[in-house]
């Protein structure tokens, strides 16, 4: 398999060291039609966001559960899905509509799918917010706040206190885990604070998720699936968790 484009193949890179423990150079300038010099220069950078660990002669898996991924390898997963998602959620929107952005990989993929749309927007990541401004349309309004290292969300009380006294038409969640029974979830307690402001300021919640969020749970709960209007996700619309979410009210866009 030949990948000619960086970004693709550092996202190759990281797929398949997903599913192995250690990944030797060698194997990955067969896999990827590189130099091994050039496989080395993408383990760096790869090593320098996070995705993984360089060892000699190769690289291995960062031990991590999968919510607690670094960004660097969440934004290199699953990308054709999150495109399809971004889209999907970029279409739900209309003109005009005044929208905040949460944070993660999916939802700076939904920020790249938007740039072109006439809209308000709010992000909550610094990561959304690069490919928002270059789009003529967009108004971005920020929050004040800190901003964390690596995931460079915005978080604290001025975050949660800046929604107050707005109304904003929608708010598209990204999410750790989302089941029927314990609702939308996520791992970062300061994170979820602010999402909880978000929530009470939006009309409309659009909770957009790749297929392996759906049936996990983690630490923290941000709202029972009651408050959510829309589920955007990659999973098969036969999946058992999919039937299983409808059941419990809510809309599911399977894309």
């Amino acid at each position: 398999m030949i990948t000619v484009n960086a970004p693709d193949r550092q996202r190759l890179i990281v797929e398949r060291l997903a599913l192995r423990d250690r990944l030797s150079v060698a194997e990955l300038a067969e896999l990827t039609g590189c130099s091994e010099m050039t496989i080395r220069r993408d383990l760096e950078l790869l090593e320098g966001r996070g995705a993984l660990r360089r060892v000699h002669g190769g690289a291995v898996r960062i031990a991590l559960s999968a919510a607690d991924l670094p960004y660097g390898m969440r934004e290199l997963t699953r990308f054709d899905a999150k495109e399809r998602i971004a889209k999907a959620a970029a279409d739900s929107l209309l003109a005009g509509e005044s929208v905040i952005l949460d944070t993660g990989s999916t939802i700076a993929a939904v920020a790249r799918a938007i740039a072109g749309l006439t809209l308000t927007v709010t992000p909550l990541s610094l990561h959304s917010l690069f490919p928002l401004v270059l789009g003529e349309g967009i108004t971005v309004m920020l929050p004040g706040g800190r901003v964390r290292p690596g995931e460079l969300s915005i978080v604290g009380d001025l975050t949660e206190a800046a929604f107050a006294g707005f109304w904003y038409d929608t708010f598209i969640v990204g999410c750790c885990g989302i089941t029927a029974e314990h609702g939308v979830t996520a791992v970062d307690l300061d994170d979820v604070r602010v999402k909880q402001a978000a929530l009470r300021a939006a009309r409309r919640t659009i909770v957009v998720a790749t297929a392996e969020k759906l049936g996990r749970v983690t630490l923290a709960r941000l709202c029972p699936v009651s408050e959510v209007d829309l589920l955007i996700t990659d999973a098969a619309e036969t999946a058992e968790t999919v039937t299983t979410l409808r059941e419990a009210g809510i809309s599911v866009l399977c894309v």
